[in-house]
């Protein structure tokens, strides 16, 4: 099928091609609008202090000691999203679980410093559980990764605006969905159609030539 054949297709169904990517967008939009709460993330930044920290390095030295901090990182992030974590977080705050509330870890390629944010539908409690686990994490980093310190830098805030869900994006998805499924039913429909659309394709597939037409005759009303 060629571009232009495509388009012909588009053109003579296009209240379909119309029509649906306006209802899923709608239908989206109703249900993110309608149905999804807002999310609210508040992010706290720690500082990683290793026993081997140095004033004065070289190049090389310096190489070294940012791999090995980004080995440092990757390894408080593991612990950060442990269940041993969220267990003594929920303990402390005297919540019966953390379910609900996602955590998540960023660490830079360069640096010691790591930001843990917690996500969740109540703009208060993320801030409270963000900066818990941060002091769940300056005892246990400790402990378990043998660290000369953990050092908070920033303390979680409350956020005042929302973080999530992106509705405006779920929408646009959904339109370019319903767009794409509804080219995908008019090719469907003309592949699935083994009728002759012109005399010409009938001459092409038979072999025999077309001598005469017959025009529809439409009854009037």
């Amino acid at each position: 099928m060629t571009l232009l054949e495509l388009l012909d297709l588009i053109r003579k169904r296009k209240g379909l091609v119309i029509a649906m990517p306006i209802i899923f967008a709608l239908v989206t939009a109703l249900f993110c609008w309608g149905f999804l709460p807002n999310q609210y993330t508040a992010t706290i930044s720690m500082y990683i202090l290793s026993g081997s920290n140095s004033t004065t390095t070289t190049n090389s030295s310096l190489n070294s000691d940012l791999s090995a901090s980004q080995m440092l990182a990757n390894d408080f992030a593991e612990i950060a999203k442990s269940d041993r974590v969220r267990t003594k977080t929920t303990e402390d705050l005297q919540m019966t679980s953390l379910k609900g509330y996602d955590i998540s870890v960023k660490s830079s390629t360069t640096t010691r410093v790591i930001s843990v944010s917690v996500t969740g539908a109540n703009p208060d409690a993320v801030s409270i559980i963000a900066n818990q686990v941060g002091i769940e994490l300056q005892d246990i980093a400790v402990q378990v990764m043998d660290l000369e310190s953990v050092n908070i830098i920033d303390e979680a805030t409350t956020p005042t605006d929302p973080s999530g869900p992106n509705r405006a994006l779920y929408t646009l998805v959904a339109f370019l969905v319903g767009f794409f499924l509804a080219i995908a039913i008019v090719v469907i429909e003309d592949m699935l159609n083994t009728t002759f659309k012109t005399p010409e394709q009938a001459e092409e597939l038979t072999g025999v030539a077309v001598l005469g037409r017959i025009q529809t005759v439409k009854k009037k009303s």
